[in-house]
């Protein structure tokens, strides 16, 4: 399952919360660990969500420049067989 960005703060969160109520330091540590893998995972799906975005509008730019083309030469088509 793909974490959102906004599932793994929430989770790293309530992993900080956890580890600020332990009283015992192992579970302190754990849960320190858990805070810090949420943030990280929570950036990398920050910044696959972010590529994503990107790839899509590139797509999207290229077949626009690719209808414009057509058009163009559809246009010029007709100019010729009137």
């Amino acid at each position: 399952m793909a974490d959102t960005y906004e599932a793994c703060c929430e989770r790293a969160d309530k992993a900080a919360a956890a580890a600020a109520a332990a009283t015992l330091d192992n579970v302190r540590d754990r849960e320190l660990r858990a805070e810090k893998t949420w943030r990280g995972l929570a950036e990398k799906a920050r910044s696959v969500a972010e590529q994503r975005e990107k790839v899509e509008r590139e797509k999207r730019e290229q077949r626009e420049a690719e209808a414009e083309v057509a058009a163009e030469a559809a246009a010029q088509e007709q100019g010729l067989e009137a």
